[in-house]
């Protein structure tokens, strides 16, 4: 899920939020102003109906914060890196970059958020019982007792024993602590999140075609959600058992088809796409042939045609800081969330500087693609794949 806005660092984490977020902030402050706090506490005026109403959307929306810092914070001193933090439509998410590295580690993890969620609750839940004694306000105090409802429900749903809720880390680390297959607890801790979402959809629906209950549909919704969410946990646990221990040379492409950064644009098309430069994205080496950026088919398009005689790639390329880039024994679960989230999708390999091949997402899906070899002396299949390059 990626960020509409960034908010800064919070912590040390980088915190931002997606588009969707508003839907949230619209549906919480349409429910409260309209609804809610007028049944509850009549006779005010709307301004203050639904200026409470937003207030409210905005600290809900620090609950989930609170919630996903939790996680990040937890995961660092766990030794996991976070990328970052992003909160959207169905809640937070937090980015973490690599696997807890035992299951005690994946439960600290996963547990800090509904906690941290559960404590806040409490906190709210006194605050609402305190300016009640205090006489406060009837309507804010309603706001305030909203609040902790709604985080303690959010700890305790979040709490199910399914991925990809924090209830499913619990669950997998349980699993693969009695397994030692983290695999395995992955894969049951995933088919408990499909049950879960399926359960979700079928009553949703079946409360809004038999009870009329349009509120089903965000049952639904979220439902649907879970299923997805829970599908591509599973894959990506599959990815990291194929790759695992894998560098980056043994996926590669070695010794890449490069163009050099003082050659036209012209000359550059007069050798394409039946000569040398049949693919979609060049390495570009500068004179004494180090790697300079890599030049795109979709950025030469961009070059009017008048004007290509007299532009040189350097001009049209992007820089090499621009580029993803990584060392031949790098791993290569560590280098696919920057290749994944690359304008380009590919990365240039470099050794000491030297450009020893180029790696692109379908390079890796090419890998994963392959027939698992069966258990044994690898000498072989080193060798086809030497012959192969």
């Amino acid at each position: 899920m990626d960020e509409t806005l960034s908010l800064g660092r919070i912590a040390g984490v980088r915190v931002g939020l997606h588009w969707s977020v508003l839907v949230v902030v619209a549906l919480i402050t349409v429910t409260l102003a309209h609804g809610r706090f007028p049944a509850a506490h009549p006779g005010h005026s709307p301004v203050a109906y639904w200026g409470l109403a937003v207030l409210t959307a905005v600290v809900f929306l620090g609950s989930l914060l609170a919630h996903e810092l939790a996680h990040a914070v937890v995961a660092r001193r766990n030794g996991v890196e976070v990328e970052g933090i992003t909160l959207w439509m169905l809640g937070g998410a937090a980015r973490l970059r690599g696997e807890a590295p035992s299951p005690a580690a994946e439960l600290r993890i996963a547990g800090a958020g509904p906690i941290t969620s559960l404590l806040t609750g409490g906190v709210l839940a006194g605050a609402a019982v305190g300016l009640d004694a205090l006489h406060a306000s009837g309507l804010v105090v309603e706001a305030v007792a909203w609040l902790a409802a709604i985080n303690i429900l959010l700890a305790v749903f979040n709490a199910l024993p399914a991925a990809p809720l924090d209830g499913g880390r619990l669950l997998r680390a349980y699993l693969w602590h009695r397994s030692g297959d983290r695999l395995r607890a992955t894969r049951g801790a995933s088919a408990a999140g499909r049950a879960l979402g399926w359960f979700m959809v079928l009553t949703g629906f079946a409360d809004v075609l038999f009870a009329g209950n349009l509120s089903g549909l965000w049952a639904a919704l979220i439902g649907w959600f879970l299923i997805a969410a829970a599908t591509a946990e599973s894959r990506q646990a599959q990815i990291r058992g194929v790759l695992e221990g894998v560098p980056v040379s043994r996926v590669m492409t070695p010794a890449p088809v490069t163009v050099r950064a003082t050659t036209s644009i012209r000359d550059f098309l007069a050798e394409g796409p039946f000569g040398p430069y049949r693919h979609a994205a060049f390495p570009v080496l500068a004179a004494d042939g180090s790697a300079t950026g890599l030049l795109t088919v979709r950025r030469v398009q961009d070059v009017p045609p008048p004007e290509r005689d007299h532009t040189m790639v350097q001009e049209v390329m992007r820089p090499l800081g621009e580029v993803v880039t990584a060392s031949p024994d790098e791993p290569v679960l560590d280098l696919l969330p920057r290749l994944q989230t690359s304008p380009t999708r590919r990365a240039l390999v470099l050794d000491q500087g030297r450009l020893v091949g180029i790696l692109s997402v379908a390079d890796v899906s090419r890998a994963l693609t392959w027939p698992t070899a069966p258990e044994g002396p690898q000498h072989p299949r080193s060798e086809l794949s030497k012959e192969q390059r």
